[in-house]
């Protein structure tokens, strides 16, 4: 079957399994910025120098696991599979590596938009005005720093559940974990996080 735009993820990853490798590169360029968006967070800034070759580590798997993939009712089954695969494999690395101390790539205003979206919505904001830009980049920012304190397990969750969407239901199965593990780490991860924003908040608002 010829390759069309309007061809979803899974129909693509068969026709990737059938031999066919303009589809993988399809669904490469479709979810390439993502999914090294969400490991770079995943695996923070002390491992930021990991991330590319974590990347390519999970691209090689989804390809050597093609013959598993098996393709569901919804239009997210190849996602949750793939960003599955990334979580692993940086969960491996994690575990290898500890915490080590590497260089760290800092936090751009790529990562600051998408962030804030989560941002707003806790602290009643949803439209700040121009001149606020300054103020929800440097939040954005502090944002990243307050989820690279958290603990790796509790962060993948976060990461899980927000970035890709998932229901906590989901992030049980992906992760291997009971429902409530899963929704434990989910809620600890944001109460830290709360906390973390809220001090640096309050902190902004005492030196204004």
């Amino acid at each position: 079957m010829p390759l069309t735009d309007e061809m979803n993820d899974d129909e693509l990853m068969l026709a990737f399994t059938r031999g066919d490798a303009a589809a993988f590169e399809r669904l490469y360029a479709r979810h390439e910025a993502p999914l090294y968006r969400f490991l770079r967070r995943l695996l923070g800034g002390a491992m930021a120098a990991q991330v590319d070759e974590v990347f390519q580590e999970t691209w090689l798997r989804v390809i050597a696991a093609r013959d598993s993939f098996v393709a569901g009712a919804g239009e997210l089954r190849w996602r949750a599979w793939a960003f599955t695969i990334a979580h692993n494999a940086a969960m491996d690395r994690l575990r290898v590596g500890g915490r080590e101390l590497s260089v760290d790539g800092g936090s751009d205003d790529e990562d600051s938009g998408d962030t804030l979206d989560w941002l707003q919505a806790q602290i009643g904001r949803s439209h700040p005005s121009a001149e606020d830009e300054a103020f929800w980049r440097a939040a954005g920012r502090q944002m990243l720093q307050c989820l690279d304190e958290l603990p790796h397990e509790q962060r993948a969750a976060f990461l899980l559940h927000y970035e890709d969407e998932d229901t906590v239901e989901g992030l049980a199965q992906r992760l291997g974990l009971a429902f409530e593990t899963a929704k434990s780490r989910l809620r600890y991860a944001l109460q830290k996080l709360r906390r973390c924003m809220r001090r640096y908040l309050v902190e902004m608002e005492a030196g204004a």
